[in-house]
């Protein structure tokens, strides 16, 4: 197989990257010194330090000497042999090389580069292009022509296996951190019950105090991941800096059995204060997003689930303007059964299983967008809903984020009652529409049902969430 027309494909594109980038870079020659032998794991340690401008400039320097000081002949890479193991799973086998065959630097495409220097021919390439993908290794780019080859490959791959793309936020969504200053005297009580960092396996407290913080890992969330890798390639996306992002993935996964090199910070987003598929080697038509923020993802949407935040401990509720006591405060947490985390692995068995056993189409067609939408549709399908003093206006109401999340969960919004009516969503008993659903025996909900069915997936019931009636 041509390394030019084909990648060694795993479970994951990006982990085949690594293993091959590490493999050449490790790949010792006679004259080479043992002071060019780093080993992969410094080498993604030192991505996730902080450096200036010109720092970056004279790693990447150094990365291109070291690159050349190895002996590396891309020109000299003529194929890539693959075999399957019993699981069917493709794995990376073998490099071989031969010196008389090579493949030309006029003709190369120039798929990547490694700092300057293609991937493949060796060439210096003068400028930037395509996307940097520094979480996969340190100063890998990927042109575009190689990113999509790449995502065409693993895709085919994946769909082979049954497997989706499932991108995880970490904060509010699987885990919440806060720095130790901003810990509360009705939380001190926490420092006596953290679990040992020498198996994290068996914990869900840590305390890190190198980086003087404490997180709680969000109750289900092992067997959550569990769970979730055996329907889908999992990725860790995080606004969240680098250094911070893989002391998580380590406490989430000790084993590195379900993200390896799939940890994704800020650091390595292609646009400030967003989040992007732009830096994810899976194609979009069977990408899923677990998330808190909706703004984090303005350009996918439409891929996104919206998670209930996890707020663990005071600093997390005052963050987003909060001022009740936090669940750590109150001695409490969520439900393992019943909580965010196991909701949501009910929708996503739901989604998995309509994409790859209901669906009749051809699967190239799939598009897991699609199932999404036909899910979500399914959770208030067949209510009828008429809103009371909810928005400023009513000329506001189709534009506000309630009218839309009703839409979307499948229920008819309308501004005029009617039999046909069977929710009326109000915060105040004493309007005219509120009275008029109590007197016709229809819902009176406040505004959080809408809300609640949207994080949980499936209609609350709506005596939580009746509004509070005034006496005539």
């Amino acid at each position: 197989m041509s390394l030019v027309t084909d990648s060694p494909v795993h479970s994951s594109s990006s982990d085949d990257f690594a293993a091959f980038l590490d493999t050449e870079l490790d790949s010792k020659s006679s004259a080479s010194s043992a002071s060019d032998d780093e080993a992969p794991n410094q080498r993604h340690s030192d991505s996730a330090a902080s450096s200036s401008p010109d720092q970056d400039k004279e790693a990447e320097e150094d990365d291109d000497s070291d690159f050349r000081s190895k002996g590396v002949k891309r020109s000299k890479v003529e194929t890539v042999e693959i075999v399957e193991d019993d699981g069917g799973t493709t794995s990376f086998a073998s490099l071989k090389h031969n010196s008389e065959a090579s493949i030309s630097k006029e003709i190369c495409t120039h798929p990547g580069s490694f700092g300057t220097m293609c991937i493949v021919c060796g060439q210096l390439l003068d400028g930037e292009s395509g996307v940097t993908f520094g979480y996969i290794h340190k100063g890998l780019r990927l042109g575009n022509d190689e990113i999509v080859r790449l995502r065409n490959t693993d895709m085919k791959n994946l769909l082979r296996h049954k497997k989706l793309y499932l991108i995880l936020d970490l904060d509010h969504t699987l885990l919440n951190s806060t720095q130790l200053m901003h810990m509360t005297l009705d939380e001190e009580y926490l420092n006596g019950q953290t679990d040992s960092l020498q198996d994290v396996s068996k914990g869900s407290l840590f305390m890190l105090s190198s980086m003087q913080m404490m997180t709680k890992l969000r109750p289900f969330v092992r067997t959550f991941l569990k769970e979730a890798s055996q329907m889908f390639e999992m990725y860790i996306y995080t606004m969240g800096d680098r250094a911070y992002a893989l002391e998580m993935a380590k406490l989430l996964d000790p084993g590195r059995e379900y993200f390896n090199a799939k940890v994704i910070s800020r650091d390595d987003g292609t646009q400030r204060h967003q989040k992007g598929l732009d830096v994810v080697l899976g194609q979009e038509s069977a990408v899923l997003i677990l998330d808190d923020t909706e703004n984090a993802w303005m350009k996918h949407k439409d891929n996104l689930i919206l998670m209930e935040r996890y707020h663990f401990f005071a600093s997390s509720c005052h963050q987003f303007g909060f001022n009740c006591k936090s669940l750590s405060e109150q001695k409490t947490d969520e439900s393992e059964s019943e909580g965010a985390l196991a909701s949501i692995l009910k929708v996503l068995r739901k989604i998995h299983q309509i994409f790859f056993e209901e669906l009749e189409e051809n699967m190239d067609g799939r598009d897991v967008r699609q199932v999404l939408k036909t899910v979500r549709k399914d959770v208030l399908k067949g209510c009828k809903i008429v809103f009371s003093r909810v928005f400023p206006t009513q000329s506001q109401a189709d534009n506000h984020h309630l009218w839309r999340m009703a839409e979307q969960l499948g229920a008819t919004c309308s501004t005029e009652l009617d039999p046909s009516v069977t929710h009326v969503v109000s915060k105040d008993s004493g309007t005219e529409k509120s009275h008029w659903a109590l007197k016709h025996n229809k819902f009176l909900v406040q505004p959080g049902w809408i809300e609640a069915a949207n994080y949980f997936w499936q209609r609350q019931p709506e005596e939580n969430f009746s509004v509070n009636q005034i006496k005539n």
